[in-house]
């Protein structure tokens, strides 16, 4: 799964080890287990702290570093969208927004521009929507999320009952080729 996620498959692994494991580990246990060098272990540990995807834990009479995971899947996956959004998409946002303030000087830029336009709104859609469940807590996302197609075909009745077409009532992003 790491290396569909974008990690490679040494942090995968070391990753998956922390998260299945019952109480925490040192390094020089993940190295033995997975037979990777100490340095391989010590980069891999840096990479997923960097994440928030481990966390240090100091035991009683050991001197050495501790590692585990979250037990809550859920903080796990906050943490990764939250890290990912971070990464990918808020730079992304930046560059979109420094683009578009540039002066569009024949019809190419101005179409580059309403374009560029068009997928930061959808992005800035998005990223409202997720700073939103963000703030709900786990019951109450793991209720909207359980809610999942009963949404949808309640919206579809309500434009039926207005006598929209399907999808009528979602505003939809203009890409110019109306």
């Amino acid at each position: 799964m790491g290396s569909r996620w974008g990690i490679n498959r040494t942090v995968g692994q070391i990753y998956a080890m922390l998260f299945l494991a019952e109480v925490p580990r040192h390094a020089e246990e993940i190295s033995e287990a997975l037979s990777l060098s100490r340095g391989s272990v010590s980069m891999g540990l840096k990479e997923l702290a960097s994440w928030k995807l481990v966390q240090l834990r100091h035991l009683p009479g050991d001197r050495r570093d501790y590692y585990e995971t979250p037990r809550d899947v859920w903080a796990i996956f906050r943490t990764l969208v939250e890290e990912r959004k971070k990464r990918e998409i808020d730079p992304t946002l930046t560059t979109l927004r420094g683009l578009m303030m540039e002066p569009a000087a024949d019809p190419a830029d101005r179409f580059a521009q309403a374009r560029m336009a068009a997928m930061h709104e959808q992005i800035e859609l998005l990223t409202d929507w997720y700073d939103e469940m963000q703030r709900l807590d786990t019951e109450r996302l793991l209720q909207l999320l359980r809610l999942g197609e009963r949404v949808v075909k309640a919206l579809e009745f309500k434009d039926r009952m207005l006598g929209r077409g399907k999808g009528q009532g979602l505003k939809e992003i203009d890409d110019g080729r109306d």
